[in-house]
Parts: C-alpha cells; sequence; structure tokens
C-alpha cells in the first residue's frame, strides 16, 4: 500500500470531505469492553467512547482504512481465532518463542496475546505504518515503558526489510536475535515460533499475496507446531469480490478455503510438511450493505 493512494479509498466522505462514522459501528461486546476498561484505566464509558473516537479521528488522517472507520481496531481479532489456544500453549511450553504479529495496526491483537500469558519479551509487532503504534500508545495509554513490545515499521514487500527466502527444514546454526535491537524482520528468518496475520492478505493482488506468504514461511521456525495464521476476506470459490477492493471501483482477489490449503501445502511449503486448516464466516457486518461477504479463518502448521 502507498500513502498517496489516501484519495481512493473508499469511503464515505461528507460534502466537506469529512469521512462519515456510524456510531452504531462503536458496539464492542462484553469482552471487548471489560479489555478496553483494563487496558487504559477508563472506566465512564461515555468518556472510553470519546477517547475512541479522538485516537480513530487521528488515525483517519494517516490512512482512513474502512476498518478503522468501523472500530475494528477495538475488535479483538485473534482471540476468536481457532488457533489462539495453540498460540497461547506455544507460549507457555517452549521457551523464547518468538510471536510476531505482522500488520498490527494499533496492536489491540498484541496486548490481548500479553494480557492473556504469552510472555511480552518474546513478542515483537511490525507494520508500514509507524504511527499507527504510536497511536496505539494514545488509545491504551501507555509508554514504550510500560508496554515494552518492540515496533518495526517495514514493508514485508522490501527485501531490505524482510527478505524472501525458502522455508527453513532444519534449525538455523545462530542464536535468535534479540528482539529489542533488530533493525528489520531478516534477522528472524527461521526463529519466528507463531505469526499473526489478520486483515492482512486481502489488502494484495493474487500475486503479491504469493509473495508475502512466501515471505512469511522465512521467518517460521522449522520446529513442529510453529504456525503462521489469521483470517482476511475470503470466498466460496476463489476469484475476485467485484468493487471490493480498498480503492473505489477496484475488486479484490480472494481465496477459496481449498485454493488457500493449496497456496500453503505445496507451493509455499514441500507437500505433507504442514497442516492447512481454513474455513470461512459470512461476515455479520459487511462493508457494504450491498455484498454479502465472508471471513477466511486459517492456521499453517509445521509438522
Amino acid at each position: 500500500m502507498s500513502d498517496n493512494a489516501n484519495d481512493s479509498v473508499d469511503v464515505p466522505r461528507d460534502a466537506d470531505g469529512k469521512i462519515i462514522v456510524d456510531p452504531n459501528d462503536y458496539n464492542l461486546d462484553e469482552e471487548e469492553l471489560a479489555f478496553l476498561k483494563s487496558q487504559t484505566g477508563i472506566t465512564d464509558e461515555e468518556v472510553l467512547k470519546e477517547h475512541c473516537i479522538e485516537v480513530q479521528a487521528a488515525a483517519h488522517k494517516i490512512y482512513p482504512y474502512n476498518c478503522i472507520r468501523r472500530f475494528k481496531f477495538l475488535r479483538l481479532k485473534i482471540a476468536s481465532l481457532p488457533a489462539y489456544p495453540h498460540l497461547l500453549k506455544l507460549g507457555e511450553e517452549r521457551k523464547g518463542a518468538i510471536f510476531l504479529d505482522i500488520g498490527c495496526c494499533f496492536g489491540n491483537d498484541v496486548r490481548k496475546t500479553v494480557a492473556d500469558g504469552y510472555p511480552v519479551e518474546n513478542v515483537i509487532a511490525s507494520d508500514l505504518q509507524a504511527e499507527f503504534w504510536q497511536l496505539g500508545h494514545q488509545l491504551f495509554r501507555s509508554t514504550p515503558k510500560t508496554f515494552p513490545v518492540p515496533f518495526l515499521a517495514g514493508d514485508a514487500f522490501d527485501q531490505n526489510f524482510l527478505k524472501r527466502v525458502p522455508p527453513f527444514y532444519t534449525a538455523p546454526e545462530t542464536p535468535a536475535p534479540d528482539l529489542q535491537v533488530t533493525g528489520s524482520l531478516t534477522p528472524l528468518l527461521g526463529y519466528v515460533s507463531a505469526i499473526h496475520a489478520s486483515a492482512f492478505f486481502h489488502l494484495f493482488c493474487e500475486e503479491q499475496q504469493f509473495q508475502l506468504a512466501q515471505a512469511l514461511a522465512g521467518l517460521l521456525s522449522p520446529k513442529s507446531g510453529s504456525i503462521i495464521f489469521g483470517a482476511h476476506v475470503g470466498r466460496q470459490e476463489s476469484g475476485f469480490l467485484i468493487d471490493g477492493g480498498i480503492r473505489r471501483g477496484s475488486n479484490m482477489f480472494c481465496h477459496s478455503p481449498e485454493s488457500w490449503a493449496e497456496l500453503w501445502d505445496g507451493r509455499i511449503f514441500k507437500k505433507g510438511t504442514v497442516k492447512v486448516e481454513a474455513m470461512l464466516e459470512e461476515n455479520a457486518r459487511p462493508a457494504k450493505a450491498s455484498l454479502t461477504t465472508f471471513r477466511l479463518c486459517w492456521s499453517v502448521t509445521r509438522l
């Protein structure tokens, strides 16, 4: 994604060009509300709502994603995924198990994972927009000292930031790098035990999704149980979601559960070396009322 595409992002605006926000989209469930209160220390629900709207307005100036307009940055996406218990188990049982959240935006999923017990010293986050991570500190009223998860700003397609290499089938011979001092994701190749990537793959065309899968596969540890997982827009049959892209009038390429499994098991990893699980869920609140869209929930686990 390039920053100069802001004007073409398909979000509704009023006559003055201001992004229209539907207050009904601020509809936190009990778990999300409790989590937000515990993280921010704001217990008054009206004050909390105003605080979230202020951060949302600041984020719109950086890049007006529809997911930000619709308060998706407050959802606990990661905890709803079938692979989430496996992630927490890795953090508990595997010493030094590195967890990467890529495309982390404000970092709500990282914070949820740490709150649920994943060792904070083994967590790292990355996004193209560094300002979103800074807004995460504003949203959750934290600082790099109170929430010391390192953040790396960079483009996952930039090989100076994340070199694309074949998956590792034997462990790297050198010790894992220090997460606090690594300047890019490349030093982590072959060392990452778990990677979370939600609302990420569908931002790109089919070829770029393949390249991104290659890049993440190169990061993954060859140890049995290492996992890449997430969720994004999918289709019952792979192909284009017409007028579903983030740019006005553009189409979004979406995988089906079958094509997603074929991508990872055989094209990215050697056939039979990973277990792929993928399922579709119908979105209760699609971005456009005229579209029926599905969420593809998935995981790729090394055998």
